[in-house]
């Protein structure tokens, strides 16, 4: 069931938006050559905390971590562990608050040093996918109009489409209807309609769109090793267009 929001409701999740765009701002500093992803995962959490929120992904279905960080080939849902970053990786941060029970999603990927020609044009590509998916957010439109929005966009660059995984509504709970894929599937194709909150999140492979899971049920990459970016907004239907709730910096 697709649940529109109340004017109050909207409010909650917009400040549970602007919490995680203070986290992905305050942490964007730490993305270097050294960096922990333990490091990054407990300054994300501890910043959580901190502000009155709780880590929406930490324990969801047993997730065992504050944020997911995925790494070159890793697609999403990366588990933070020993490994440090390298100059010329591309890193997905990706995570969630929850704040009073007003639930916000975003990710990013992002240079960690000097990255190469591929790497940069593979994240500028996904970010005209976001953008494009955004665009298409208007009352009236359909959920298809976005994902053609982001096959168009990645297919026309010469990229691959992840279609194992997709974005969704969001808000008051972590994950709600409706399922928002990244190409034109034969799925349901609901209308957009003010007061709907969604996490629009294009998943782009330098490579085919295909993926594996790894052992740990967790971990998505791909199947091919070659890189992957991946950016998500949460997005409110206005009765004119659509507002983003959330923000990240390169």
């Amino acid at each position: 069931m697709i649940r529109r929001k109340n004017n109050e409701q909207i409010e909650g999740i917009r400040k549970s938006c602007s919490l995680l765009s203070r986290l992905l701002t305050e942490i964007r500093p730490l993305v270097q050559p050294g960096a922990s992803l333990l490091e990054l995962d407990r300054f994300a959490r501890d910043f959580i905390l901190r502000h009155g929120g709780r880590p929406a992904f930490l324990g969801y279905e047993g997730y065992p971590a504050t944020l997911c960080l995925s790494v070159n080939e890793v697609v999403i849902h990366g588990i933070p562990d020993e490994r440090r970053l390298a100059e010329g990786d591309i890193v997905g941060l990706d995570s969630g608050i929850d704040l009073g029970g007003y639930f916000s999603d975003a990710a990013v990927t992002w240079a960690v040093g000097r990255v190469g020609p591929e790497a940069e044009r593979l994240m500028r590509v996904t970010r005209e996918c976001l953008d494009k998916a955004i665009e298409a957010v208007v009352p009236g439109a359909r959920i298809h109009d976005i994902s053609r929005a982001v096959f168009r966009q990645a297919t026309g660059a010469g990229f691959g489409v992840v279609r194992q995984y997709c974005g969704h509504g969001v808000g008051l709970e972590m994950h709600e209807d409706p399922q928002i894929p990244n190409y034109v599937s034969p799925g349901p194709n609901p209308r957009l309609l003010p007061g709907m909150v969604l996490a629009i999140e294009p998943m782009i492979n330098a490579g085919t769109g295909d993926v594996r899971l790894l052992d740990d049920d967790w971990t998505v990459v791909t199947l091919d090793g070659s890189l992957s970016a991946h950016y998500e907004h949460t997005v409110l239907v206005t009765e004119t267009g659509h507002e983003v709730l959330t923000s990240w910096r390169f």
